[in-house]
Formats: C-alpha cells, sequence, structure tokens
C-alpha cells in the first residue's frame, strides 16, 4: 500500500512564512520611503516629474493625492489578514483591519488608481493594463466583502488572496522594473508597457497556484469543519 507523502515539517513551514513576511516588511518600509518623499506636498516630487502634463486636470490631480497617500492602508492591512495566530489571538484586530483594507481599496485609493489608469505612461498598452488591474482589484475585494457577509469563509479567503496579490502589485511592479532596467536598459517607456503587466500577471498565477493548492490539501485530509471558532468576519 502507498503511503501518503511526508508533509512539510512545521519547523519549515514557520522558517518559510517567516523569511516571507521579512522580506514583505522589507518592501512595505520602501513603499513607504516612496510615499513620505511627496510629502510636503510639492507638484514636481518623484513621479510627477514626468507627469507634468497632466497637473491642472483637477480630477487626474486629486486621484493621485489620494492615491499616493492611502494606497499603503491596504498594503499595511494585509499583514493582519493571513496570520493564523492573528486571527486566533486577536481576531476583532483582523475584523477591524479587514474592514480598513475593504473600505480604502472599495471607496478610496481604488477608483483613485481606475482615473490614475486612464493616464498612465507607455500609451494604450500600459492603459489597459493599469485599468484591468484597477477593475480587478475593485472586483475580487468587493468579491471578498460580499462573501464574508455571507459567511462563505473559505471562498472570502479566496478573493482575499486574489485581492492581496493584486495590493502587491505596487510592490512587484518597481522589482520587476529595477530587473529589467538593470538586465536591459531599455527605453523608460517601453519599460511601463512591460511592467504594466508584468507588475500583477504573475501575482495572480501565483495566488491561483495557491488556492488550488489549499483546495487540494483539503480534499486530501477528507471533509472537515470549514468555520473556526472565530472566522474571519469583516462584516461583523
Amino acid at each position: 500500500m502507498l503511503e501518503n507523502p511526508p508533509r512539510k515539517s512545521p519547523a519549515l513551514r514557520r522558517t518559510a512564512g517567516v523569511f516571507l513576511w521579512l522580506a514583505l516588511a522589507f518592501f512595505t518600509v520602501l513603499m513607504a520611503r516612496i510615499t513620505l518623499g511627496y510629502w510636503p506636498v510639492r507638484r514636481d516630487a518623484g513621479f510627477l516629474q514626468i507627469k507634468q502634463q497632466y497637473l491642472g486636470i483637477v480630477h487626474w490631480e486629486a486621484a493621485f493625492w489620494v492615491h499616493v497617500f492611502t494606497s499603503m492602508l491596504p498594503l499595511l492591512a494585509g499583514f493582519t489578514q493571513f496570520a493564523p495566530w492573528i486571527l486566533k489571538k486577536w481576531p476583532r484586530v483582523h475584523r477591524t483591519m479587514g474592514r480598513v483594507y475593504v473600505i480604502t481599496v472599495c471607496f478610496i485609493t481604488g477608483p483613485a488608481s481606475l482615473i490614475m489608469a486612464f493616464y498612465a505612461n507607455g500609451g494604450i498598452t500600459s492603459r489597459i493594463a493599469f485599468t484591468t488591474l484597477a477593475l480587478l482589484w475593485l472586483g475580487s475585494t468587493a468579491m471578498g466583502w460580499r462573501t464574508v457577509l455571507q459567511r462563505k469563509w473559505q471562498v472570502h479567503r479566496e478573493w482575499m488572496i486574489r485581492s492581496y496579490a493584486l495590493t502587491l502589485s505596487a510592490i512587484t511592479l518597481r522589482v520587476w522594473k529595477y530587473l529589467i532596467v538593470l538586465a536591459f536598459e531599455p527605453r523608460p517607456m517601453d519599460v511601463y508597457r512591460v511592467v504594466a503587466w508584468l507588475g500583477f500577471v504573475p501575482n495572480l498565477l501565483i495566488a491561483e497556484w495557491l488556492i488550488r493548492r489549499r483546495k487540494q490539501g483539503r480534499a486530501d485530509r477528507g471533509p472537515l469543519l470549514q468555520k473556526p471558532p472565530e472566522s474571519s468576519s469583516i462584516g461583523r
């Protein structure tokens, strides 16, 4: 009789988890430094140096500043959403930060990113990419909200994995940009056209792989009670 394949040891899983959290924390700090570069507010700081033609377009400029100063909230809130020990020990923190995440993405920085997408550098290719990203971000977060209100815990988690994978595009886009410029030294607009898609498509593919892997793991273990005593709930 064939034996079940050995599972990863708890120590190995913890080590991998710590490594991933440290990497995420490192890049989050870098993102925070980029954000702080726009304070005090100046119209020639950072990214605005190549967007001077859009200054004076009221809705674009408003969307830009809203996005700059609120986009860190979903990134930070995500730290509390996928750690089992936070859900177990501090479920109220999980729920409160989940609400912060959903409200920020669906009603503040998500709509701002959609407005900005129509003015993205790199022409129509980049604009389609960033518009797709914004719509997927809004849609997946809204589905995460809807499913938690319906108490569909596993489906909720799957949608939030997708949503946070898209949130992380703020980081992965910059990593890809750095690597491509370092390796190929392409023209700036060519870089935008490529990283506009690379920033989020691989993230979504990885998210789907993780979701399918979790489903397979549950199937291998047999039917289990899916709702824990203190389940994730943005709506409660």
